[in-house]
């Protein structure tokens, strides 16, 4: 019952109601992710996508980006890219969570010399 108000009343928790009526309707499931992000497209080629969980656009993997806003590719249709073993797993924007970079707590601001001048 509580996530059909977050629906009706807030944008931020993954869809709201409008979204979930348009996708029932005219919305074709084209694939998913890894992550569990939904994309869909309607007739006239209109793209959307269903976040799983925090509605983030760095959660989309590269691969679906480039489907998201209409780049001509060699993979649009594949979407399944051939990962090598030196890439890393794509990550979403981590900035202002715990796992943020902050060079004060990884001894990244040690000199690595000594001044001559004391």
């Amino acid at each position: 019952m509580l996530t059909i108000f977050k629906e009706i009343f807030t944008w931020w928790n993954r869809q709201t109601l409008g979204t979930r009526i348009k996708t029932f309707f005219s919305g074709k499931l084209i694939g998913e992710d890894e992550y569990g992000n939904k994309y869909y497209q309607n007739k006239k080629g209109i793209r959307w996508i269903i976040y799983k969980d925090q509605v983030e656009a760095s959660n989309i993997p590269s691969e679906w980006y480039s489907w998201m806003h209409y780049t001509k590719n060699k993979i649009e249709n594949i979407h399944q890219l051939k990962k090598y073993n030196w890439q890393k797993p794509h990550k979403q924007n981590l900035t202002g969570t715990i796992k943020a970079y902050n060079p004060k707590h990884n001894n990244v601001n040690k000199k690595k010399y000594s001044s001559w001048k004391k």
